[in-house]
Formats: structure tokens, C-alpha cells, sequence
């Protein structure tokens, strides 16, 4: 094995690993910065020594090893410094207490608590939610600050600073390293699963740069999810957001044409969508739909939303009354201009651009849609449908201005450009 070789194999089991790596470390050192610097520590050393020695067998559990050892050393070494502070001597007490706690041995007993843990640690409402992203996909995503710097064409640097800002808040905030109570479990719950939806959509739709889909970040949205969902099994929306995201994923191969340009949901070619996930997607949403006694919840919701597309055969197959239906549903449960923007869509489709277009003009004064360039795209497409080419040119002229995605920005003009000549001929 090359060193080349040997750092990519570092590399991709660190990716795996360093989740249930920090999480056992966070466990014992009751601080998630020093439980990462540890588990970066353990890195360095399967640099140093894997490219001569060769992968392990378990390299997880080499890495686990090391970490443990490198754990100790600081242990004692803080209390060497305490016991000098204080001229107390307990080097039998630190014995004691390094014999009675086995890393190693307690991370394989109760990794799938101590991922919990910290998935609620990374999450936690005391930081901000760009602090939140940058330390989920840090933390439990196993990403480096240059790739989230990337994934978020941001710099370097900022993603470095919200990293070392979130570790000292939660360090300030005395944060506990525990689930939380049952009482507080569904309102936490829901910012986890906000912040894995956000790198997901992040991912899936650019708001900025020059591609259309960043799919790494789906990737490991989509891993969060999963892990996730199996360290909360009984909870309906991690399995509905599981399920929307495998759905919306499965179409990310179709979206695209060979040079990277958007294609419309309706133009898309459905053999290209991936029928695994789509099984994937369907299977999660009955785990969800079975469990949610009390009704489902957003992620649900839109889940079986996409289900619909996912169960169309052709984009002429789609039941659009029932995704107008379930959109009607969804804005009972979670009410947003951007959903009430989507059901006009649907009912556009399901029963005529007349009445889309009505339901889009009674959201133009929406304050939190003026800036959103979804809704003259919307609007846009119904004035087309009717004819008002002139019209449909402005608005897609409009939408193009306001978008930061360039990729989007060429489709909309070109769509612009487009009705200007239909609107001539």
C-alpha cells in the first residue's frame, strides 16, 4: 500500500468512525472540544504509523485505542496539575479511576446513546443555527472546515471561527452531555431534524455558487438522518424526514444534463430517478405514517408528497389533487408562505393555471416573499401556461435578478428568452 493509499483509507474511516469516536471520548472528558482534539490526536497517529504498518483489521478499534490512551494521558496530566495547585498527591485515585473506566469497552456498550448525546449537543438551541450546521457536519458529518467552507462557499477561516465559537459556548453553557427529558425531547427533536434538512436542502439546491447540487452534502445529510432515525426509532418525523430526503434524493440524477444545466421536474427522464432510494423513501414513510398517532408531521407530509412523484410513472401520471390535498394538510400543520406557494402550484396544475395564478397574486404583498425569487418563477410559469407571454418574459427576468445560483440564473433567462420569442411569433 502506497502512503497515498494509506492516507485515503485513513481518510474514509475516519469519516465513519469519528462520530461514535467523539461521542465516547465526550462521554468521559464531559467537553466536546477536547473529545475531538483527542480523536484528532488518534488521526495523526494512524498517519504517522499506517502507511508502514498497514490498515488494522478494526481500524475503528484502533482508533478508539489510541484516542483511549491518548485520553489518559491527558487525564493525569490534569490532575498532575491539580495535585501541584493544590500539594494534594492522588495518583492512586487517577489509578483507580483510569482501572475502573474503560473507554473502549463503555463507547461499545452505549455507542448508540453516546451518538445520541451528541447528536443533541451539536444541535443544542443555545447556538446559533449556522453554529448548529458547521458543528453537526464537523462533529458527527466527520467533514474538515475547508470542505464545509466549501460545501457553503463560505471561507475557511469563518467556518473555523463558528467551530471554535460553538465548542466555547456550549463549554461556557455547561451544556450536559445527555438526552434530553421526555418533556423537552419533541421541541429538540425538531431542531435536530431542522439541522440535517438544511444541509440536505443546501445540498440538493445551491442558493448560491455555480452547480446546481452540492450532492456530498445529501450524502451525509442523508447518513445523519438514517443514524438518526435507528437511534430514535419510535419517533415518526426522523423516519418522515428519512423518507422525504431518500425520495427527493433519488431524483438528483435526472436534474441535471450532461453539462450541469437544470431540468424541469416535468421534463425530467424517470428512468434515471434511482428506484432504490425510492424503495427506501416509500419504506421509511409507512414507519412513519404507522407511527404517527396524533397525525403526521411536516417531514411526513412532504414525504408522501413526494411519494406521489415518486409513484408517477410519467409526469402525466401525477396525481396533483392529491398533492394539493397534501399541501392543504401540510399548512394546517406548519403555516408558510413558501407552502401556501407550493399548493398554488399544485392546484395550478391539478386544475388550471387560472386558478394557480389567483392563489400566487394573493401572496405578491407576502413580506416574506419578497425576496424570494421561487415566487415570480411560479409566477412566471402560470402566465406562460396562459399565453401571457410578455408578462411570463417579466417575470422570469425578475426571478433571474434575485437568484444566487448561476446555474438556476441561466435557466430562468433562458425560459425568459424563450417567451420573448413566443410572444412575437
Amino acid at each position: 500500500m502506497t502512503v497515498t493509499d494509506a492516507h485515503r483509507a485513513i481518510n474514509a474511516v475516519y469519516r465513519i468512525e469519528s462520530a461514535k469516536l467523539i461521542a465516547g471520548l465526550t462521554r468521559f472528558v464531559r467537553d466536546v472540544g477536547l473529545a475531538e482534539e483527542l480523536a484528532q490526536d488518534a488521526l495523526l497517529a494512524a498517519l504517522e504509523q499506517w502507511p508502514s504498518s498497514g490498515v488494522p483489521d478494526n481500524p475503528g478499534a484502533w482508533l478508539m485505542a489510541a484516542a483511549k490512551n491518548r485520553a489518559m494521558d491527558a487525564f493525569r496530566r490534569k490532575k498532575m496539575l491539580e495535585r501541584k495547585h493544590a500539594e494534594l498527591g492522588r495518583e492512586a485515585e487517577v489509578a483507580q479511576e483510569a482501572a475502573a473506566f474503560d473507554l473502549e469497552a463503555a463507547v461499545d456498550d452505549d455507542v448508540g446513546d453516546d451518538l445520541l448525546r451528541l447528536v443533541f449537543v451539536a444541535c443544542h438551541p443555545v447556538l446559533s443555527m449556522d453554529a448548529r450546521v458547521a458543528l453537526t457536519l464537523r462533529l458527527l458529518g466527520g467533514l474538515t472546515t475547508e470542505e464545509i467552507a466549501r460545501a457553503f462557499l463560505v471561507s475557511e477561516p469563518t467556518i473555523q471561527q463558528r467551530i471554535v465559537r460553538a465548542k466555547r459556548t456550549l463549554a461556557d453553557a455547561h451544556v450536559p452531555f445527555e438526552v434530553p427529558r421526555r418533556e423537552e425531547l419533541g421541541e429538540r427533536l425538531s431542531s435536530v431534524l431542522g439541522v440535517v434538512y438544511l444541509i440536505f436542502n443546501e445540498g440538493y439546491a445551491a442558493t448560491a455558487g455555480e452547480d446546481l447540487m452540492r450532492p456530498d452534502l445529501c450524502e451525509d445529510a442523508l447518513r445523519l438522518g438514517r443514524m438518526l432515525a435507528e437511534l430514535v426509532p419510535d419517533e415518526a418525523e426522523a423516519h418522515g424526514l428519512v423518507a422525504l430526503m431518500e425520495l427527493t434524493a433519488s431524483r438528483a440524477a435526472a436534474r441535471t444534463d450532461a453539462s450541469g444545466a437544470p431540468i424541469l421536474l416535468l421534463d425530467q427522464d424517470r428512468s434515471r430517478w434511482d428506484r432504490l432510494l425510492i424503495h427506501r423513501g416509500l419504506a421509511a414513510l409507512d414507519r412513519a405514517e404507522a407511527l404517527s398517532r396524533a397525525g403526521r408531521g411536516p417531514y411526513t407530509l412532504q414525504a408522501a408528497i413526494g411519494a406521489c412523484h415518486a409513484r408517477a410513472v410519467t409526469a402525466g401520471d401525477t396525481d396533483w389533487r392529491r398533492i394539493a390535498e397534501l399541501y392543504g394538510e401540510l399548512a394546517e400543520v406548519m403555516p408558510s408562505p413558501v407552502v401556501e406557494l407550493n399548493r398554488a402550484v399544485a392546484v395550478g396544475m391539478a386544475t388550471g393555471p387560472a386558478a394557480g395564478l389567483a392563489l400566487v397574486d394573493a401572496l405578491a404583498a407576502e413580506p416574506s416573499l419578497q425576496r424570494y425569487h421561487l415566487l415570480p418563477c411560479a409566477r412566471g410559469d402560470l402566465l406562460e401556461k396562459l399565453g401571457r407571454h410578455a408578462e411570463a418574459r417579466a417575470e422570469f427576468e425578475k426571478a433571474a435578478g434575485m437568484t444566487k445560483n448561476a446555474r438556476e440564473r441561466t435557466l430562468l433567462l433562458d425560459r425568459a428568452v424563450a417567451c420573448g420569442r413566443a410572444g412575437a411569433s
